[in-house]
């Protein structure tokens, strides 16, 4: 084995200790947690281009199409009988679009944390999301996308966000607003999944999931 190959492995070990560590923080939390009940509304931002020509994006700053402006308008409505006391929101152009137009007219805090920015897919950004090459490497949870991130290197920025928010705003209510591999992350933050389900799991442009906890 290559000295660069054994720091790899080493590396990957010591992401899936530490990631290991915040699910049993997570779950500690969960179950003592004292307090009001903790919603939080997740929602992923409206359609662009490449989600219409089904292309994988991950980093790519793309901004919402005359589509996603009318999804972001009818999650606004959705929303609008909600008691939201804060929305955070990843810093990408398409998320921050749709969080401005949820917002009007109501002016909550908006706050922006780039732990919700989208998945780094490497050099599958902008490949078909059927491409074989990017379909395998989305089951393998521990091996980054060839110049992006890991399954488990983005859930531990996620996770962290998420008990952060835990701590800094219990008893609120939340609204997230990213994106589809985000929301995944988040998904199996609030539910066990098998390898199986968070490989097949879809959110929906502007759909919405109400969790507790």
């Amino acid at each position: 084995m290559s000295g660069q190959k054994r720091k790899q492995d080493i590396a990957v070990l010591d992401t899936i200790k530490k990631l290991e560590k915040q699910l049993l923080d997570c779950a500690y939390h969960r179950k003592g947690k004292e307090g009001g009940v903790m919603k939080f509304y997740v929602t992923r931002h409206g359609e662009t281009a490449w989600n219409r020509e089904n292309k994988v994006c991950g980093v790519t700053d793309l901004e919402l199409n005359e589509t996603g402006w009318k999804q972001a308008e009818k999650t606004a409505e959705l929303l609008r009988e909600k008691e939201i006391s804060r929305i955070l929101c990843s810093p990408m152009r398409r998320a921050q679009e749709t969080a401005g137009i949820i917002n009007a007219g109501r002016g909550l805090p908006l706050l922006t944390d780039v732990r919700l920015r989208e998945q780094d897919y490497g050099i599958f950004e902008g490949a078909p999301r059927d491409d074989s090459g990017f379909l395998s490497h989305k089951r393998m949870f521990a091996t980054r996308y060839p110049g992006g991130e890991s399954h488990m290197l983005t859930a531990g920025r996620v996770y962290s966000l998420l008990e952060e928010a835990r701590e800094r705003y219990a008893g609120e209510s939340l609204l997230l607003v990213c994106h589809g591999g985000i929301c995944r992350i988040i998904e199996s933050y609030f539910h066990d999944m098998t390898n199986e389900e968070f490989f097949c799991f879809s959110m929906k442009n502007c759909e919405v999931r109400e969790y507790e906890g």
